[in-house]
C-alpha cells in the first residue's frame, strides 16, 4: 500500500520546520549532510540541529547558518550575490542527487519563481530572487526533497494554512502578512486558510512553495494508520506549539480507484495569422523552458482564407498564467483561448540502464492492476541513445535495442 504524510501545521510552514520535522522522523543526519554538500555551496552554510521545546512540547529545530552575515534587530543580512532562477538550476541539477530530488527540487523553485514573477510583473527567469533565493532557501528546499524521498513517500498530504498577520521587514522593504508571493502560492494552487489569531508571519515563501508543489490535497488527513510522527520546532514561542507535525503512515483507502492517474491541465489556444513562422518556433522553445507539457502548431486557413497558424500549449494551471505571458509578449496575437481538462495518465518513472555502450536512461509507463503496476510501456531516452550513437560511430537503433536487451535481462 502507499507511503503517506501529511503536514499539521497551526504554526504555519516554514522550510526550516520541514527540515526538523523529517530529521525527528528518522531522516539520517549524516545522509542529509553529504547530499547537501554535492549542490557545492558548503563553504556559504553551517548545519545543526537541536532538541527545544515549544511550550513544554519537545520538537527537532534545524539552523541553517550562513557563514557571512550580519544582524540588525531581527533580521538577517546575508552578503551573497542574489540568484536568479537559472543558476538555482544549474546548481540543483549538477548535484547528482537521485532524479526524485531533483525533480521536486527544480519543480518547487519554478513555482516559486512563478509566483514571485507575477507579483512583480516579470518572467520567472528573470526573478531576483532575495531571502527566497538565498543559501538557506536552497537547503531548505532540496534538504525536504532529500528527505521525503529518503522515507519513500509517495503522496504527501496537508492541513489549511493559517494567514497570520501584521508586517515583516523584506529586500522590498515593508510588507504586509502574508507576503505577496505566499498569498500568491496559495491562490494558484486554491489552498485553504484561516485565522488563527496569530499577527506574526507563519507561512514563509519558501515553505508555501514547498508545500503547494509536492502536496496532494489540502484540509483534512488522508485514511492512515499512522506509523511515525516528526515534530520540526519553528523559531519563535508563540501561545500555541510553534510546532510542524509530519504525520507517516500507510494509507488504509485505495489512492487510486482506476487504473490511471487522473490530472487537471490547461489548453491554451490562439490562431495567428501574421507572424514570422520563426518566432513561432522560439515561442515554442520557451514555453517549455517555463514548465509547458506540450506545444504543438497546426497550419490552418482563417477568415478571408488567409492561410496562419493553431498554436496550442497543453500546461498545468500553475503554468497557464506565465504561458499566456510568454505568448502575448512573443506573438502578435490579442486573446488567447483557455480551458481546464480532465487527462488520464500513465504512472511514470525512470531508471538509468547500463548497455556495453554506456548508461541510458529509460522512461516506464505502468498503470495499476490490484496492488501492483502493470508494465506498459518502455522508452529509452532519445538525446541518451543519440549522443551514445554518434560517440560509438553507431547507428541510433543499435544503441535503442543494446538497452532494451540490458533492461529485459
Amino acid at each position: 500500500m502507499n507511503k503517506v504524510a501529511y503536514i499539521e501545521c497551526p504554526t504555519g510552514v516554514a522550510g526550516d520546520m520541514f527540515l526538523g520535522a523529517l530529521i525527528d522522523a528518522g531522516v539520517p543526519w549524516d545522509y542529509l549532510q553529504d547530499n547537501l554538500a554535492k549542490l557545492g555551496i558548503s563553504a556559504e552554510y553551517q548545519l545543526k540541529q537541536a532538541k527545544v521545546h515549544r511550550n513544554s512540547q519537545l520538537a527537532t529545530k534545524v539552523y541553517v547558518q550562513l557563514l557571512t552575515s550580519t544582524k540588525h534587530s531581527d533580521h538577517h543580512h546575508h552578503h551573497f550575490p542574489a540568484r536568479h532562477l537559472p543558476e538555482i538550476q544549474q546548481i540543483i541539477t549538477t548535484a547528482s542527487l537521485s532524479e526524485r530530488v531533483t525533480d521536486w527540487s527544480l519543480k518547487i523553485f519554478q513555482q516559486l519563481a512563478i509566483a514571485e514573477g507575477s507579483v512583480h510583473g516579470i518572467s520567472p527567469d528573470k526573478v531576483h530572487f532575495h531571502e527566497v533565493g538565498a543559501t538557506d532557501a536552497i537547503i531548505d528546499i532540496v534538504g525536504t526533497c532529500l528527505g521525503l524521498d529518503w522515507l519513500d513517500i509517495d503522496h504527501l498530504y496537508c492541513s489549511s494554512m493559517p494567514t497570520g498577520g501584521g508586517t515583516v521587514k523584506a529586500a522590498h522593504g515593508i510588507l504586509a502578512v502574508p507576503v505577496p508571493a505566499v498569498l500568491e502560492l496559495w491562490k494558484l494552487r486554491g489552498v485553504p486558510v484561516y485565522d488563527n489569531g496569530i499577527k506574526k508571519e507563519l507561512v514563509t515563501p519558501t515553505g508555501a512553495a514547498i508545500a503547494t508543489t509536492l502536496v496532494r490535497d489540502f484540509g483534512s488527513p488522508p485514511a492512515m494508520t499512522i506509523e511515525k510522527i516528526g515534530l520540526g520546532a519553528g523559531s519563535r514561542d508563540l501561545p500555541i506549539p510553534n510546532i510542524l507535525r509530519l504525520w507517516i503512515g500507510t494509507a488504509t483507502q485505495p489512492e487510486q480507484t482506476n487504473k490511471f492517474i487522473q490530472e487537471t491541465i490547461t489548453v491554451l489556444e490562439t490562431q495567428i495569422d501574421d507572424l514570422n513562422p520563426q518566432i513561432i518556433a522560439y515561442t515554442c522553445e520557451r514555453l517549455l523552458e517555463v514548465g509547458a507539457l506540450d506545444v504543438f502548431s497546426q497550419a490552418i486557413t482563417m477568415k478571408k482564407s488567409r492561410l496562419g497558424t493553431l498554436l496550442t500549449v497543453i500546461c498545468h494551471p500553475t503554468e497557464a498564467e506565465i504561458c499566456q505571458e510568454i505568448i502575448f509578449q512573443e506573438t502578435s496575437t490579442l486573446g488567447i483561448r483557455e480551458r481546464n481538462q480532465s487527462r488520464s495518465i500513465l504512472h511514470r518513472e525512470v531508471q538509468s540502464v547500463e548497455t556495453k555502450y554506456g548508461v541510458v536512461k529509460v522512461k516506464i509507463a505502468s498503470w495499476r492492476e490490484a496492488d501492483k503496476q502493470k508494465l506498459i510501456n518502455i522508452k529509452p531516452e532519445y538525446e541518451d541513445c543519440a549522443n551514445l550513437a554518434r560517440q560509438h560511430n553507431i547507428p541510433w537503433q543499435d544503441i535503442e535495442k543494446a538497452v532494451m536487451d540490458a533492461f529485459k535481462s
